[in-house]
């Protein structure tokens, strides 16, 4: 999928995967879509739980290896 920016949250755990992608999205313009890799378990519930709080659009995630991608569109 291609991606404007990417974020590598490896290693941290919640809430900062979704503290660090909250501050990218918000340099972002409407519409790019970002990229994040993380390591946390719970990253999947908490970026569904994002985006639908803010309205930014979980266009897909994935696992491999333990480790989590998610494709955020912001709105």
């Amino acid at each position: 999928m291609d991606f404007d920016r990417e974020l590598d949250a490896r290693g941290l755990n919640c809430p900062l995967p979704i503290l660090r992608t909250k501050k990218a999205l918000s340099g972002m313009q409407s519409g790019q879509v970002l990229k994040v890799l993380a390591t946390d378990p719970g990253a999947v519930k908490d970026f569904q739980s994002f985006s639908r709080q803010t309205g930014h659009e979980l266009l897909s995630h994935a696992e491999a290896n333990k480790e989590f991608t998610f494709f955020m569109r912001k709105k």
